[in-house]
């Protein structure tokens, strides 16, 4: 399995408009941060894991030619507002995106004209498939939806094979915990140092990390506030990463 971190940003990016912080305005890129997004290809498909703003560029600068599935965590606008842009990757096929019920609802509101019995050409064919809170396919993949909570709003991660993907969680049910074990890296949302009321701080990321007990984790959907890159990374504990857009792993 590659794993390429796309974007590792929260929903207003880094550097942030207007803000003149030493993260936004310093020189190291693994500062620069698009919206969150993950690529993961793993038995010969590619499967992207959130579809936000950025989502052109990042398969642009990616070089990415090709998408098999497109797993949808929430409806929010950082994680669905690049599907129209999934256009190139509808020529002669439709794609095939991922979400729980009202998700997809959500998704037909936003970009109402891809889902019209007569559709404009050019549009993006979108092949909606609604999901709930067990294992599923995509694209002959198995995926293994992990109920997690943003605040009070119930959104899914996913675990694909030896790594989840958990992003704007702020609480994760007790139930879940098992489908988390095993892992050989944990993919998990730390927006900042400070508490949140929606988002994982980084404290409360490293309490989950400590009980999920994954061989390595990459923390995501990061805001300027979380400080410079290198001295955070210092700060935590091993086999504890920040990620950075364009990192790539492999297991």
């Amino acid at each position: 399995m590659k794993i390429t971190f796309l974007g590792t940003g929260t929903s207003t990016g880094v550097p942030e408009i207007g803000c003149t912080c030493e993260v936004c305005t310093g020189k190291d890129p693994r500062n620069r941060r698009l919206r969150t997004s993950v690529l993961i290809e793993t038995e010969g498909k590619c499967i992207l894991l959130d579809c936000g703003p950025d989502f052109r560029w990042q398969m642009i600068r990616n070089k990415t030619c090709r998408l098999d599935a497109v797993l949808i965590s929430h409806e929010h606008y950082d994680h669905v507002g690049g599907l129209d842009d999934l256009r190139p990757f509808c020529i002669g096929k439709g794609v095939d995106i991922y979400a729980e019920a009202y998700v997809a609802n959500a998704i037909k509101t936003r970009i109402p004209y891809a889902f019209r019995a007569h559709k404009y050409p050019g549009i993006p064919n979108l092949e909606l498939h609604s999901i709930q809170n067990e294992p599923f396919v995509a694209a002959g993949i198995s995926v293994i939806p992990i109920r997690v909570m943003h605040a009070c709003l119930p959104i899914f991660g996913y675990r694909i094979g030896n790594m989840a993907y958990l992003t704007d969680l702020k609480t994760l049910p007790e139930e879940e915990f098992s489908k988390l074990y095993g892992l050989d890296v944990l993919i998990i949302d730390a927006l900042r140092k400070k508490g949140h009321p929606s988002h994982e701080s980084i404290g409360e990321a490293l309490e989950n990390i400590k009980r999920i007990r994954p061989k390595a984790s990459y923390l995501i959907h990061m805001s300027h506030r979380i400080g410079l890159h290198a001295e955070v990374e210092k700060e935590l504990p091993p086999n504890v990463y920040l990620s950075y857009d364009g990192l790539t792993i492999h297991l």
